[in-house]
C-alpha cells in the first residue's frame, strides 16, 4: 500500500541522508524559526545534531512499504514497570494535559452565540453546501433521465469525493462512513470514497512544523532527529509525519491538527443542528430526537480535536482489550503530545480493505475481520467502552497477523444495563420470544416504563418471523437493522445516541467483511460469543434469559436441542470454558431461589435416566444374533419393552442427544465431572438416580475410547 500524495517526495524536496543512520537530515541551524522562511527548507525540516547509532527511518515516503502510523509504546508496554517509570509516565501525561487545557469543547450554546450574530457567514456556508451537494444530485438525476447512470458512475464517484473534500472535515466524515457500505454504494463509489480515509489534501508543512514547535514549546530539532518532509497520510482532522525521536531513536508517527478546524466544523454543526430542529418539528415519521443524536455525534467529533484526550482513550482501550494476542493497541509518547500534536510509535501494516495486499502477506481478511468482530463484541458488551469510528483507515493488518486499532478520537460507552439487555435481546430474537423482545426495550432505554409494549409484539412477529425463516448463519445484520428500524418508526421509540454509534460500528465491520466475502454475516460470526456469555455469565439478567430459553411456563422447551446448540456455538468462542458454564448454573440450581428449577431438573433427570437405561437395553438386545432375538422375543424391534416405533425413536434420540452434550462438556477446557457433585444434594433417591446416570455416561465414553 502506498499513499498517492507521498510518491517521489524524497527526490522532489532534495532530502539529505545521513551516512550513519540513513535518516533524512538537515544541517543544524542556529534558529529553528528560520526554517519557516523557505517552503523547501520547512518541508525538509529534519535536524540531526550529530550522527546517532539508532535505526534508520526507512522508506519515509511510504513507497513500496505498507506503513501506517499507530499509537506509541511507552513504559506500560513492558510487563515489569518500575514505580519510577510509572510516576514519570503519570507526570508526563499531566504535563500534556496542561498543554491541552484550552482545547475546544462542544457547546451548542457557544455555537449559537458565535454564529447567531453572523448571518452573512452562515448564509455563505449554507449556499456552499447547497451548491456542492445540489449540483451533484442534479447531475445524477440527469444521468438517470438519460440512461447513463452506469456509464458515468466512475466519474460521479470522483465528483462526489471532490465535493465532500471541498466541503470540509464534517462531510469528509460522512464520506468515510459511506466508504464502508457496499450495500449502499456501488464499487466505484466505495473505491473513491475510501481515499477520504487517509489521502486527503494536505495543508502546508510550514504550518504543521510551526504548530509542533508552538504546541510543545520546543524547537523541532530538539524533539526529533529526523522527520519526513511531507505528510505520510492526511485525514479529515489532521495529517501524519514519520519521524525519529532524538532522545531514544525510536521511529514515531506525528499527527498534527489542521489549522482552523474548530471554525470549520463548528459552523457545519451549527447548520446541521438547525436542520435537526426542523426535522424534529415537521417530520413525523422520525420519532427519535434528531438534535440529541447530532449533539452526541458533535461531542465525539470535538473530542477528536483534543489529542491528549485521544491519548487517554488509547491508554484505556489498551488496558481493556490488548490482553488478546491478536489485538494491537499501542500507547502515547506524552512528553511530545499536546492538544494539537500527537507523537506515536510507527508500525508497518496494511489497511483492512486492501485484500490483495493482505493475502500477499499470507493473511486472510476474514480472519482479521473475525478478530475485529470478537474485539468489538467485548467492547460493546463486556466493558461497554468501544471504538466508534472503525473505518478501514483505522484498522490495520500487521505482517504478523495482528489487528491494530488506530485513531481513538471518537469513542463511546454502552450503559451497563444495556449490555446484558442486548445479549438477551439477540437470544430472544433467535428463539422468537417476541414478548421478551418487546420487554427488552425498557432495559435498552428505547421506551419509557409507562409505555405498553403489547401492541409492539405483533409488529415484531410480522417482521422477524419472515427474517428468521433463515438460519442464524444466514441472517444479515443490515436486514435486521432496517427491519427493526421500520418497527421503531411506528411506535414511540426514542433511540439512544449510544445505539446509533453501535450500529455504525457493527455495520462498518460487516461492510469490511463484505469486501472479502459477499455472503459474510456478522450475526453468524457473533453468535458464538452470545452463546458463551449466556452460558457462562453470572449476571442475573443473563441467568434469567437462559432460564427463559430452556424453560417456559414450568415446562422444558426443547431444552436439549437448545442446550446442545448453545454448547456447539459457545465452544466456537476460544474463551469458552465448561467450568465457567457449569458454576453459575449450579449456583442458581442449588440456591435459595432455585426450588422451582430443581423440581423441573429432577423431573427431566428421571426422563433422561430412563432413556439412557432403556436405550442401553435396546442396544444390548440388538447385539444378539437374529435367531436368538426371534427365539426369545419373537423378533420385536424393542425386545421385551412395550413401546411404539415413535416412542422408541424419541427415546433413542434423547439418549443420543444427552451423549452428545456430555461429549461437548468433556471436550471443553477445564471440565471436571466432580463439578456436578453438588447436584447429588437434591434428594437421596434422585441423587442415586443422577449418580447412576453419570456413571453410565462415563462408562459409555470409556468404551468409545476403548
Amino acid at each position: 500500500m502506498s499513499y498517492p500524495a507521498l510518491s517521489s517526495t524524497a527526490g522532489r524536496h532534495g532530502l539529505l541522508l545521513s551516512p550513519y543512520t540513513g535518516a533524512i537530515t538537515l544541517p543544524r541551524t542556529k534558529n529553528a524559526c528560520k526554517r519557516k522562511k523557505s517552503r523547501v527548507a520547512s518541508r525538509a525540516a529534519i535536524v540531526e545534531a550529530r550522527p546517532q547509532p539508532v535505526p534508520a527511518v526507512e522508506n519515509v515516503t511510504g513507497g513500496g512499504n505498507n506503513s501506517v502510523p499507530v499509537l506509541g509504546r511507552d513504559s506500560s508496554s513492558s510487563p515489569v514497570i518500575s514505580l519510577r517509570d510509572r510516576t514519570n509516565d503519570m507526570q508526563a501525561e499531566a504535563r500534556a494535559m496542561v498543554r491541552a487545557v484550552n482545547a475546544s469543547v462542544y457547546s451548542p450554546q457557544l455555537l449559537s452565540r458565535n454564529y447567531g450574530s453572523r448571518p452573512v457567514k452562515v448564509l455563505q456556508r449554507t449556499i456552499e453546501i447547497f451548491v456542492g451537494l445540489g449540483s451533484f444530485a442534479f447531475e445524477l438525476w440527469l444521468d438517470q433521465l438519460n440512461g447513463q447512470l452506469d456509464q458515468n458512475r466512475r466519474f460521479r464517484a470522483v465528483q462526489l469525493r471532490k465535493v465532500f473534500t471541498t466541503l470540509g472535515p464534517t462531510f469528509v466524515k460522512i464520506g468515510q462512513g459511506l466508504s464502508t457500505r457496499p450495500d449502499l454504494c456501488p464499487p466505484e463509489y466505495l473505491e473513491e470514497l475510501s481515499e477520504l480515509q487517509d489521502a486527503l489534501p494536505t495543508f502546508p508543512d510550514a504550518e504543521a512544523f510551526s504548530c509542533i514547535e508552538r504546541e510543545l514549546g520546543l524547537p523541532l530539532d530538539s524533539v526529533y532527529s529526523s522527520i519526513s518532509p511531507s505528510p505520510i497520510a492526511a485525514a479529515s482532522l489532521g495529517q501524519v509525519y514519520k519521524a525519529q525521536l532524538k532522545y531514544s531513536g525510536q521511529i514515531v508517527a506525528v499527527k498534527v491538527q489542521r489549522p482552523g478546524i474548530e471554525e470549520a466544523i463548528g459552523l457545519d454543526f451549527y447548520l446541521i443542528r438547525g436542520l435537526g430542529f426542523l426535522v424534529n418539528k415537521y417530520v413525523d415519521i422520525i420519532s427519535s430526537d434528531v438534535v440529541a443524536l447530532i449533539d452526541e455525534f458533535a461531542r465525539r467529533v470535538y473530542q477528536e480535536l483534543n489529542y491528549v484526550q485521544e491519548g487517554q482513550n488509547a491508554r484505556r482501550f489498551k488496558k481493556l482489550y490488548a490482553d488478546k494476542e491478536d489485538v494491537l493497541v499501542p500507547d502515547i509518547f506524552w512528553d511530545y503530545t499536546s492538544g494539537k500534536v500527537l507523537t506515536m510509535e510507527w508500525v508497518d501494516g496494511v489497511k483492512l480493505n486492501e485484500q490483495d495486499a493482505i493475502e500477499r502477506q499470507g493473511l486472510k481478511v476474514l480472519d482479521l475481520v473475525n478478530t475485529g468482530i470478537q474485539c468489538s463484541l467485548r467492547q460493546l458488551l463486556e466493558y461497554g467502552y468501544f471504538h466508534a469510528d472503525p473505518h478501514p483507515g483505522n484498522l490495520l493488518a500487521t505482517p504478523d497477523g495482528k489487528l491494530a486499532f488506530l485513531d481513538f478520537g471518537m469513542m463511546s460507552e454502552t450503559p451497563e444495563q444495556a449490555r446484558s439487555a442486548i445479549i438477551g435481546h439477540v437470544v430472544h430474537m433467535v428463539n422468537r420470544d417476541y414478548d421478551a423482545m418487546a420487554r427488552d426495550y425498557y432495559a435498552l432505554d428505547f421506551l419509557a416504563p409507562d409505555v405498553d409494549v403489547s401492541p409492539i409484539v405483533p409488529a415484531l412477529r410480522d417482521f422477524f418471523d419472515d427474517a428468521l425463516n433463515s438460519t442464524v448463519s444466514e441472517l444479515n445484520f443490515k436486514t435486521l437493522v432496517d427491519g427493526l428500524g421500520a418497527v421503531l418508526y411506528q411506535y414511540p421509540f426514542n433511540v439512544p445516541a449510544y445505539y446509533a454509534l453501535i450500529l455504525r460500528s457493527l455495520t462498518v465491520l460487516e461492510g469490511l467483511a463484505l469486501y472479502a466475502d459477499p455472503n459474510f454475516k456478522v450475526l453468524a460470526a457473533s453468535y458464538p460469543y452470545f452463546a458463551k456469555r449466556l452460558l457462562t455469565d453470572p449476571n442475573p439478567y443473563l441467568r434469567d434469559a437462559l432460564i427463559e430459553l430452556l424453560f417456559k411456563d414450568g415446562k422444558f422447551r426443547h431444552v436439549w436441542n437448545r442446550l446442545e446448540n448453545l454448547l456447539v456455538q459457545g465452544k466456537k468462542d476460544r474463551d469458552f470454558s465448561a467450568k465457567d458454564a457449569l458454576q453459575p448454573a449450579l449456583k442458581l440450581l442449588l440456591g435459595p431461589d432455585g426450588e422451582e428449577l430443581r423440581a423441573l431438573v429432577i423431573k427431566e433427570a428421571v426422563r433422561v435416566t430412563e432413556a439412557v437405561i432403556l436405550g442401553s437395553m435396546i442396544d444390548t438386545y440388538n447385539s444378539f444374533p437374529n435367531p436368538m432375538r426371534t427365539l426369545i422375543f419373537n423378533g420385536k424391534a424393542t425386545g421385551p419393552l412395550i413401546m411404539s416405533d415413535a416412542e422408541l425413536n424419541s427415546t433413542m434420540e434423547l439418549r443420543a442427544q444427552v451423549f452428545r452434550i456430555w461429549g461437548l462438556l468433556r471436550s471443553s477446557e477445564n471440565f471436571d465431572p466432580t463439578l456436578l457433585q453438588p447436584i447429588l444434594q437434591l434428594s437421596p433417591f434422585y441423587s442415586r438416580l443422577l449418580l447412576l446416570l453419570l456413571l453410565h455416561l462415563c462408562c459409555h465414553f470409556a468404551m468409545l475410547r476403548g
